[in-house]
């Protein structure tokens, strides 16, 4: 930012005022609102191509269950209120960025605990301590991640102190090592590099902390740094974040301006008109996503009309969508197995109302609603399994982005909760064949464990962007096929996605190939596709099952 940019009549004014409990919520308010405004330039930092980004999404929810806790909150003590926002970022934590920036904030806590207000040495020693307890959060800390730029952070404020002890001044420099830390993340993880991108994680931190600083600049919180996106970046499939008041409907457009588009004009009508803002551009081709409220349902489409011609509108229903969700999340339309005392429940997460369906019918007794792009808090899962008549649990995550915030739920219980690291469909649906509820419980969690190496994953779904990662060369708009999580291949139609993957997967070798279609392809391709499996491999046991998962047309299970 530049130095003409900053209010300095508010920045000297903030320097002599104390940074107490209330201004703490400030911060915490402001570092919220930025990460919220550039979290879809977070959520686009992702390695693979799939439209799956969900890191600033995560980041976004699991701040905003931490002013949550604090928000009517008239503490004036510094530290009470530090502790109170940590274990609202605990309980929201989602997803491993999101999980990882509640321990930064719990941290904070420890080391500010029976502080009044804030000083230099303070935030220091917080900064420092927050990083200690992200990293031992870990069990394989990677440098090139968030970790790193907390690390330096961390660094960069023991720097600061020998100069001022003003808190402010210390945050400014502290901002700043953040930012070329999160610039410097490609140089140590290769799989970024790779991908042309930085960690997403520390970019969201850097967000947060950088909105902190805005804040007492008196800046702008609600206008992006990177307004303007990829086209792909920007898709027409709604992703199920939170819905705010007044966010009834998205809406999406795509149009060609008939004159060169002015893009802070543009943003500052669009504010007047709803939230969650993007802009997207691509051959020419400008594609604008807003939420709205149901009274302003078609004045985004009137003006973007106005300013040239519209190629393709896409409405959702947010409420709907969040209804049905809720429906499912309370195990409605679906038949649990009952628990009783002493025996053990199960907990699954579930991408799709099918998937569910099969979890329910081999005997789980609790589904939690998510996947990619919608990763359940802590308190969700946590939720999912304290009123079960039992205390011996066992939680399968069935996605890598959900196994830390499995673990937190059961530190966070007096239950005896054990998780299965499932980090896909097959895998959890193998662990749970193993299931014998009246058997014992760390006996059967490591007969579960064994079963996730029984089952071979595959992915189809559509690139959202070119690129060159795992050897495999990818062009946005193609068919891509991932095995076990890994990109092994680009091509041209489904089928050949499907029989690329089948191959790669050894399948003669194995007996049973099922095949979980998901919301966004028709019944009649599934068909055409699973008879070609058929006819491929004669052996096999070919099975369809409904799965509903968003964004993947198939999640496959091969064993």
């Amino acid at each position: 930012m530049s130095v003409e940019e900053i209010d300095v009549v508010r920045r000297e004014r903030m320097r002599k005022l104390p940074i107490d409990g209330q201004a703490f919520k400030n911060l915490i308010a402001a570092g919220l609102a930025w990460l919220r405004t550039n979290h879809q330039e977070v959520n686009a930092l992702n390695v693979f191509p799939v439209p799956d980004g969900d890191t600033g999404t995560n980041m976004v929810l699991t701040m905003q269950s931490a002013f949550d806790e604090i928000a009517d909150s008239p503490e004036h003590n510094l530290g009470k209120m530090v502790h109170v926002a940590a274990h609202g970022a605990l309980m929201g934590a989602r997803g491993n960025s999101g999980v990882i920036l509640s321990q930064i904030l719990r941290g904070f806590a420890r080391a500010l605990d029976g502080f009044e207000v804030l000083d230099g040495p303070g935030l220091v020693s917080a900064l420092k301590e927050a990083r200690d307890t992200a990293y031992k959060g870990v069990v394989r800390p990677v440098e090139g991640t968030i970790l790193t730029v907390i690390k330096d952070m961390a660094t960069a404020g023991e720097e600061a102190i020998k100069e001022s002890e003003d808190p402010i001044d210390i945050l400014e420099y502290v901002v700043d090592a953040a930012d070329e830390s999160v610039e410097r993340t490609p140089t140590l993880l290769a799989v970024l590099e790779e991908a042309g991108v930085v960690d997403a994680g520390g970019k969201g931190l850097y967000y947060i902390i950088d909105g902190m600083l805005r804040w007492t600049y008196g800046l702008s919180l609600e206008t992006a740094v990177s307004t303007l996106q990829p086209l792909s970046a920007i898709s027409l499939e709604h992703t199920l974040e939170t819905i705010e008041p007044g966010q009834d409907y998205e809406v999406v457009v795509d149009f060609q301006p008939s004159e060169p588009l002015k893009l802070d004009d543009f943003y500052q009508k669009l504010e007047d008109m709803g939230t969650s803002i993007q802009v997207g551009e691509g051959d020419g081709i400008f594609r604008m996503h807003i939420h709205v409220p149901t009274e302003n349902l078609y004045m985004p489409i009137d003006y973007t009309r106005s300013l040239g011609t519209i190629t393709k509108v896409a409405i959702e229903n947010l409420i709907a969508q969040m209804e049905e969700i809720e429906q499912l999340a309370s195990g409605g339309q679906l038949s649990l197995s009952p628990v009783n005392s002493g025996q053990i429940a199960t907990v699954a997460v579930a991408p799709g109302p099918g998937i569910a369906r099969v979890f329910a019918s081999l005997g789980v007794s609790a589904i939690v609603e998510g996947g990619q792009t919608m990763n359940p808090s802590t308190q969700q899962i946590l939720a999912a399994f304290e009123n079960l008549p039992t205390d011996q649990v066992i939680i399968l995550p069935n996605n890598k982005n959900i196994v830390m915030a499995a673990k937190s739920a059961c530190e966070l219980t007096v239950k005896n909760a054990r998780v299965v690291p499932s980090k896909t469909v097959p895998q959890g649906l193998a662990a749970m064949l193993r299931l014998s509820p009246d058997g014992e419980l760390d006996q059967i969690a490591d007969d579960m464990l064994s079963a996730l190496d029984d089952v071979e994953t595959g992915e189809i779904t559509i690139a959202t962007r070119s690129v060159d990662i795992d050897g495999v060369e990818v062009q946005e708009g193609e068919i891509i096929a991932l095995h076990n999580g890994s990109l092994i291949l680009a091509a041209k139609d489904i089928e050949e996605a499907c029989m690329g993957f089948l191959e790669k997967a050894e399948t003669e070798e194995r007996e049973i190939i099922t095949l979980f279609y998901g919301a966004n392809i028709a019944k009649n391709q599934v068909n055409d596709i699973a008879d070609a499996i058929r006819k491929a491999y004669p052996d096999q046991e070919v099975e369809v099952q409904e799965g509903g998962q968003p964004h993947y047309q198939f999640i496959f299970s091969v064993e």
